[in-house]
Protein backbone atom coordinates (compact mmCIF):
# COMPACT_ATOMS: atom_id res chain seq x y z
CA UNK A 1 0.00 0.00 0.00
CA UNK A 2 2.84 2.20 0.81
CA UNK A 3 3.77 1.41 -2.59
CA UNK A 4 0.95 2.97 -4.32
CA UNK A 5 1.31 6.56 -2.35
CA UNK A 6 -0.50 5.36 1.07
CA UNK A 7 0.86 7.16 3.96
CA UNK A 8 -0.04 5.53 6.89
CA UNK A 9 -0.77 7.39 10.43
CA UNK A 10 1.35 5.32 12.59
CA UNK A 11 4.34 3.06 12.59
CA UNK A 12 2.86 -0.61 12.35
CA UNK A 13 5.96 -2.32 13.31
CA UNK A 14 4.80 -1.44 16.81
CA UNK A 15 2.35 -4.62 16.16
CA UNK A 16 4.29 -7.26 15.34
CA UNK A 17 3.37 -9.14 18.29
CA UNK A 18 4.18 -13.42 18.32
CA UNK A 19 3.54 -15.40 21.24
CA UNK A 20 1.18 -14.47 24.11
CA UNK A 21 4.02 -12.90 26.26
CA UNK A 22 4.78 -10.72 23.89
CA UNK A 23 0.81 -10.16 23.27
CA UNK A 24 0.31 -9.48 26.83
CA UNK A 25 3.00 -7.14 27.55
CA UNK A 26 1.90 -4.97 24.15
CA UNK A 27 -1.73 -4.54 25.16
CA UNK A 28 -1.17 -1.19 26.42
CA UNK A 29 0.27 -0.28 22.81
CA UNK A 30 -2.09 -1.44 21.23
CA UNK A 31 -4.84 0.14 22.54
CA UNK A 32 -3.27 3.41 22.28
CA UNK A 33 -2.60 2.53 18.66
CA UNK A 34 -5.74 1.52 17.82
CA UNK A 35 -6.82 4.44 18.93
CA UNK A 36 -4.66 6.91 17.08
CA UNK A 37 -6.03 5.15 13.88
CA UNK A 38 -9.43 5.68 14.98
CA UNK A 39 -8.84 9.62 15.52
CA UNK A 40 -6.91 9.93 11.91
CA UNK A 41 -9.54 8.13 10.23
CA UNK A 42 -12.86 10.19 11.57
CA UNK A 43 -10.92 13.16 10.93
CA UNK A 44 -11.54 12.41 7.07
CA UNK A 45 -14.89 11.81 7.45
CA UNK A 46 -14.90 8.18 5.51
CA UNK A 47 -17.47 6.76 3.79
CA UNK A 48 -16.24 3.35 4.36
CA UNK A 49 -13.66 2.14 6.56
CA UNK A 50 -11.56 -1.54 5.30
CA UNK A 51 -9.99 -3.09 8.22
CA UNK A 52 -7.90 -5.34 6.95
CA UNK A 53 -6.82 -8.88 8.95
CA UNK A 54 -5.57 -8.11 11.95
CA UNK A 55 -8.07 -9.39 13.74
CA UNK A 56 -7.49 -7.71 17.33
CA UNK A 57 -5.88 -4.37 16.45
CA UNK A 58 -8.69 -3.75 13.93
CA UNK A 59 -11.49 -4.92 16.87
CA UNK A 60 -10.31 -1.58 18.88
CA UNK A 61 -10.15 0.72 15.70
CA UNK A 62 -14.05 -0.83 14.74
CA UNK A 63 -15.23 0.11 18.20
CA UNK A 64 -13.33 3.55 18.26
CA UNK A 65 -14.58 4.25 14.72
CA UNK A 66 -18.29 3.81 15.22
CA UNK A 67 -17.81 6.44 18.24
CA UNK A 68 -15.73 8.98 16.29
CA UNK A 69 -17.22 8.26 12.71
CA UNK A 70 -21.07 6.63 13.25
CA UNK A 71 -21.67 7.41 9.57
CA UNK A 72 -18.95 5.32 8.04
CA UNK A 73 -19.34 1.91 6.80
CA UNK A 74 -17.14 -0.82 9.10
CA UNK A 75 -16.33 -3.11 6.50
CA UNK A 76 -13.13 -6.36 7.65
CA UNK A 77 -11.03 -7.66 5.03
CA UNK A 78 -10.16 -11.29 6.61
CA UNK A 79 -12.26 -12.60 9.09
CA UNK A 80 -10.93 -14.22 12.22
CA UNK A 81 -10.55 -18.28 11.42
CA UNK A 82 -13.77 -19.23 13.17
CA UNK A 83 -13.61 -22.43 11.47
CA UNK A 84 -10.74 -23.22 13.24
CA UNK A 85 -10.83 -22.14 16.91
CA UNK A 86 -13.23 -19.62 19.31
CA UNK A 87 -16.53 -19.36 17.18
CA UNK A 88 -17.83 -16.57 19.44
CA UNK A 89 -15.77 -14.51 17.48
CA UNK A 90 -17.85 -14.63 14.63
CA UNK A 91 -20.35 -13.06 17.13
CA UNK A 92 -18.10 -10.26 18.26
CA UNK A 93 -17.17 -9.13 14.76
CA UNK A 94 -21.29 -9.00 13.73
CA UNK A 95 -21.66 -6.31 16.40
CA UNK A 96 -18.21 -4.41 15.08
CA UNK A 97 -18.69 -4.19 11.41
CA UNK A 98 -21.26 -3.74 8.95
CA UNK A 99 -20.29 -6.28 6.56
CA UNK A 100 -16.84 -8.71 6.16
CA UNK A 101 -14.93 -9.73 2.58
CA UNK A 102 -13.33 -12.91 3.36
CA UNK A 103 -11.03 -15.26 1.52
CA UNK A 104 -12.54 -18.33 2.48
CA UNK A 105 -15.41 -20.33 0.80
CA UNK A 106 -16.60 -21.92 3.69
CA UNK A 107 -16.68 -18.98 5.87
CA UNK A 108 -19.94 -17.31 4.99
CA UNK A 109 -22.79 -19.60 7.13
CA UNK A 110 -20.64 -19.13 10.17
CA UNK A 111 -20.67 -15.21 10.47
CA UNK A 112 -24.29 -15.24 8.50
CA UNK A 113 -25.70 -17.31 11.57
CA UNK A 114 -24.52 -14.46 14.02
CA UNK A 115 -26.00 -12.13 11.69
CA UNK A 116 -23.00 -10.40 9.73
CA UNK A 117 -23.53 -10.14 5.66
CA UNK A 118 -20.94 -11.95 4.30
CA UNK A 119 -19.50 -11.98 0.60
CA UNK A 120 -16.68 -14.40 -0.57
CA UNK A 121 -14.09 -12.19 -2.83
CA UNK A 122 -11.71 -15.03 -3.73
CA UNK A 123 -8.42 -16.36 -1.88
CA UNK A 124 -5.31 -13.95 -3.29
CA UNK A 125 -2.83 -16.46 -2.54
CA UNK A 126 -4.73 -18.71 -5.10
CA UNK A 127 -4.40 -16.24 -7.38
CA UNK A 128 -0.88 -16.59 -8.35
CA UNK A 129 -0.75 -19.14 -11.44
CA UNK A 130 0.41 -22.62 -9.40
CA UNK A 131 -1.86 -24.55 -11.79
CA UNK A 132 -0.59 -23.08 -14.71
CA UNK A 133 3.08 -24.91 -14.71
CA UNK A 134 4.84 -26.30 -16.88
CA UNK A 135 6.03 -29.50 -16.03
CA UNK A 136 7.62 -31.26 -19.25
CA UNK A 137 9.89 -28.07 -19.30
CA UNK A 138 10.92 -28.20 -15.70
CA UNK A 139 11.97 -31.66 -16.33
CA UNK A 140 14.39 -30.68 -19.37
CA UNK A 141 16.09 -28.03 -17.42
CA UNK A 142 16.60 -30.02 -14.56
CA UNK A 143 17.49 -33.38 -16.18
CA UNK A 144 14.81 -35.19 -14.80
CA UNK A 145 13.74 -38.12 -16.91
CA UNK A 146 10.36 -38.10 -18.52
CA UNK A 147 9.72 -41.62 -16.92
CA UNK A 148 11.41 -41.09 -13.63
CA UNK A 149 9.68 -40.38 -10.57
CA UNK A 150 9.43 -37.03 -9.09
CA UNK A 151 9.01 -36.41 -5.45
CA UNK A 152 8.81 -32.97 -4.58
CA UNK A 153 9.72 -32.08 -0.46
CA UNK A 154 8.83 -28.44 1.05
CA UNK A 155 10.08 -27.64 4.35
CA UNK A 156 8.08 -24.59 4.84
CA UNK A 157 9.09 -20.78 4.42
CA UNK A 158 9.84 -20.50 8.28
CA UNK A 159 13.48 -21.40 9.87
CA UNK A 160 11.83 -23.65 13.04
CA UNK A 161 9.86 -25.58 10.51
CA UNK A 162 12.80 -26.14 8.38
CA UNK A 163 14.53 -27.18 11.75
CA UNK A 164 11.66 -29.55 12.86
CA UNK A 165 10.71 -30.86 9.47
CA UNK A 166 13.88 -31.74 7.68
CA UNK A 167 14.51 -35.31 9.34
CA UNK A 168 11.22 -36.57 9.24
CA UNK A 169 10.78 -35.20 5.72
CA UNK A 170 14.64 -36.74 4.17
CA UNK A 171 13.86 -39.91 6.18
CA UNK A 172 10.75 -40.39 4.52
CA UNK A 173 12.52 -39.33 1.40
CA UNK A 174 14.86 -42.00 1.91
CA UNK A 175 12.50 -45.11 2.50
CA UNK A 176 10.66 -44.45 -0.58
CA UNK A 177 14.08 -44.00 -2.75
CA UNK A 178 15.17 -48.08 -1.27
CA UNK A 179 11.54 -48.36 -2.40
CA UNK A 180 11.54 -46.70 -5.90
CA UNK A 181 14.59 -46.79 -7.51
CA UNK A 182 15.69 -44.05 -9.36
CA UNK A 183 13.31 -41.70 -7.40
CA UNK A 184 14.22 -37.58 -8.31
CA UNK A 185 14.03 -35.37 -4.97
CA UNK A 186 13.57 -31.60 -5.34
CA UNK A 187 12.68 -28.82 -3.46
CA UNK A 188 11.33 -25.54 -3.67
CA UNK A 189 13.29 -23.27 -1.85
CA UNK A 190 11.87 -19.98 -0.09
CA UNK A 191 14.23 -16.93 -0.15
CA UNK A 192 13.48 -16.52 3.59
CA UNK A 193 15.15 -20.01 4.54
CA UNK A 194 17.18 -20.24 1.94
CA UNK A 195 20.68 -20.15 3.53
CA UNK A 196 19.53 -22.72 6.01
CA UNK A 197 18.43 -24.90 3.25
CA UNK A 198 21.38 -25.02 1.53
CA UNK A 199 24.25 -25.31 4.23
CA UNK A 200 21.68 -28.50 5.42
CA UNK A 201 21.28 -29.68 1.34
CA UNK A 202 25.10 -29.62 1.32
CA UNK A 203 24.93 -33.13 2.76
CA UNK A 204 22.22 -34.29 -0.04
CA UNK A 205 24.24 -34.22 -3.27
CA UNK A 206 20.99 -35.51 -4.93
CA UNK A 207 18.30 -32.99 -3.83
CA UNK A 208 17.52 -31.02 -6.20
CA UNK A 209 17.29 -27.11 -5.15
CA UNK A 210 14.58 -25.07 -6.86
CA UNK A 211 14.54 -21.61 -6.98
CA UNK A 212 10.71 -20.17 -5.93
CA UNK A 213 9.92 -18.83 -9.17
CA UNK A 214 9.80 -22.01 -10.41
CA UNK A 215 7.58 -23.48 -7.63
CA UNK A 216 4.40 -23.59 -10.42
CA UNK A 217 6.87 -25.89 -12.34
CA UNK A 218 8.06 -28.14 -9.73
CA UNK A 219 4.30 -28.30 -9.28
CA UNK A 220 3.22 -29.38 -12.39
CA UNK A 221 6.45 -32.06 -13.07
CA UNK A 222 5.98 -34.10 -9.71
CA UNK A 223 4.33 -37.85 -9.02
CA UNK A 224 4.07 -36.70 -5.37
CA UNK A 225 4.48 -34.29 -2.66
CA UNK A 226 5.80 -34.04 1.45
CA UNK A 227 4.68 -30.57 2.30
CA UNK A 228 4.79 -28.04 5.41
CA UNK A 229 1.13 -27.19 6.12
CA UNK A 230 0.33 -23.73 4.96
CA UNK A 231 -0.35 -22.18 1.86
CA UNK A 232 1.86 -24.20 -0.14
CA UNK A 233 -0.70 -27.13 0.07
CA UNK A 234 -3.35 -25.55 -1.00
CA UNK A 235 -1.17 -24.55 -4.37
CA UNK A 236 -0.32 -28.15 -4.65
CA UNK A 237 -4.15 -29.32 -4.76
CA UNK A 238 -4.58 -26.43 -7.16
CA UNK A 239 -1.83 -28.28 -9.08
CA UNK A 240 -3.90 -31.44 -8.83
CA UNK A 241 0.16 -32.40 -7.13
CA UNK A 242 -0.80 -35.71 -4.64
CA UNK A 243 0.05 -34.19 -0.86
CA UNK A 244 0.48 -35.89 2.34
CA UNK A 245 0.72 -32.94 4.89
CA UNK A 246 3.34 -32.97 7.84
CA UNK A 247 3.59 -30.21 11.03
CA UNK A 248 5.42 -30.10 13.92
CA UNK A 249 5.25 -27.35 16.66
CA UNK A 250 6.40 -26.78 20.35
CA UNK A 251 5.05 -28.20 22.98
CA UNK A 252 2.96 -25.67 24.31
CA UNK A 253 1.83 -24.21 21.29
CA UNK A 254 0.38 -27.41 19.99
CA UNK A 255 -1.33 -28.64 23.27
CA UNK A 256 -3.26 -25.22 22.78
CA UNK A 257 -4.19 -25.98 19.56
CA UNK A 258 -5.62 -29.36 20.73
CA UNK A 259 -7.86 -27.81 23.12
CA UNK A 260 -9.21 -25.01 20.82
CA UNK A 261 -9.67 -26.84 17.70
CA UNK A 262 -13.13 -26.88 15.81
CA UNK A 263 -12.17 -29.19 13.13
CA UNK A 264 -10.48 -32.38 12.39
CA UNK A 265 -7.81 -30.95 9.69
CA UNK A 266 -5.32 -28.06 9.54
CA UNK A 267 -5.51 -27.78 5.92
CA UNK A 268 -7.47 -26.27 3.92
CA UNK A 269 -8.19 -28.16 0.93
CA UNK A 270 -9.50 -30.73 3.78
CA UNK A 271 -11.65 -28.16 5.58
CA UNK A 272 -13.27 -27.23 2.24
CA UNK A 273 -13.96 -31.03 0.69
CA UNK A 274 -14.85 -32.37 4.40
CA UNK A 275 -12.62 -35.37 3.90
CA UNK A 276 -8.86 -35.90 4.38
CA UNK A 277 -7.76 -35.33 0.53
CA UNK A 278 -4.54 -34.59 1.69
CA UNK A 279 -2.99 -37.09 4.48
CA UNK A 280 -1.98 -35.16 7.75
CA UNK A 281 0.93 -36.01 10.25
CA UNK A 282 1.07 -33.72 12.98
CA UNK A 283 3.64 -33.85 16.09
CA UNK A 284 5.01 -37.41 16.87
CA UNK A 285 3.13 -38.83 13.60
CA UNK A 286 5.26 -36.75 11.72
CA UNK A 287 8.03 -39.41 11.09
CA UNK A 288 9.28 -40.93 8.40
CA UNK A 289 7.85 -43.85 8.07
CA UNK A 290 4.30 -43.08 7.99
CA UNK A 291 4.83 -40.07 5.86
CA UNK A 292 7.09 -42.30 3.38
CA UNK A 293 3.61 -44.89 3.51
CA UNK A 294 0.98 -42.28 2.69
CA UNK A 295 3.38 -40.71 -0.20
CA UNK A 296 4.69 -44.04 -1.24
CA UNK A 297 0.62 -44.94 -2.36
CA UNK A 298 0.66 -42.46 -4.77
CA UNK A 299 4.13 -43.31 -6.34
CA UNK A 300 2.94 -47.61 -6.69
CA UNK A 301 -0.65 -46.50 -8.04
CA UNK A 302 -0.81 -44.12 -10.79
CA UNK A 303 -4.99 -44.45 -10.76
CA UNK A 304 -5.04 -43.77 -6.69
CA UNK A 305 -2.86 -41.04 -7.35
CA UNK A 306 -4.88 -39.77 -10.48
CA UNK A 307 -8.01 -40.28 -9.05
CA UNK A 308 -6.82 -38.05 -5.96
CA UNK A 309 -5.43 -35.07 -8.47
CA UNK A 310 -8.72 -34.58 -9.91
CA UNK A 311 -10.73 -34.33 -6.39
CA UNK A 312 -7.66 -31.99 -4.94
CA UNK A 313 -8.23 -29.53 -7.83
CA UNK A 314 -12.11 -30.04 -7.69
CA UNK A 315 -11.25 -28.70 -3.80
CA UNK A 316 -8.75 -25.94 -4.54
CA UNK A 317 -10.55 -24.83 -6.84
CA UNK A 318 -13.99 -23.82 -4.58
CA UNK A 319 -11.11 -22.22 -2.34
CA UNK A 320 -9.56 -19.89 -4.91
CA UNK A 321 -13.30 -19.18 -6.48
CA UNK A 322 -14.39 -18.79 -9.79
CA UNK A 323 -13.31 -14.67 -10.01
CA UNK A 324 -11.18 -13.58 -11.84
CA UNK A 325 -9.61 -11.22 -9.80
CA UNK A 326 -9.51 -11.18 -5.71
CA UNK A 327 -9.05 -7.73 -5.78
CA UNK A 328 -11.19 -6.58 -8.13
CA UNK A 329 -13.86 -8.31 -6.17
CA UNK A 330 -13.48 -7.12 -3.28
CA UNK A 331 -13.15 -3.38 -4.22
CA UNK A 332 -16.22 -3.81 -6.29
CA UNK A 333 -18.28 -4.93 -2.95
CA UNK A 334 -16.45 -1.57 -1.24
CA UNK A 335 -17.68 0.31 -3.63
CA UNK A 336 -21.20 -1.30 -3.63
CA UNK A 337 -21.66 -0.80 0.04
CA UNK A 338 -21.14 2.67 -0.11
CA UNK A 339 -23.29 3.38 -2.83
CA UNK A 340 -20.92 4.33 -5.66
CA UNK A 341 -21.85 3.60 -9.25
CA UNK A 342 -19.73 0.61 -11.24
CA UNK A 343 -18.68 1.09 -14.44
CA UNK A 344 -19.84 -1.42 -17.46
CA UNK A 345 -17.61 -2.73 -19.71
CA UNK A 346 -18.39 -1.34 -23.14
Amino acid sequence: MAGEGIESALDISELSILGIVDAVRAWPRVRRLAQEAAEDAARRSPAAAVLIDSWGFNLRVAWALRKRAPKARLIKYIGPQVWATRPGRAWTLASAVDLLLTIHSFDAPLFEEAGLRTIFTGNPALHRGAEGGDGAAFRARHGVGAEEPLLLLLFGSRPKEVERLWEPFMGAARRLQARFPGLRLATPVAASVDAQVRARAANEPDLLLIPEDERADAYAACDAAIACSGTATSELALAGAPTVVGYRADGLSYALIQLLLQTPYISLVNIEAGEELMPEFLQRSCAPEPLAEAAGRYLADPAEAADISARLRAAAQALKGEMESPAAEAARAILTEIGVPLRTAG
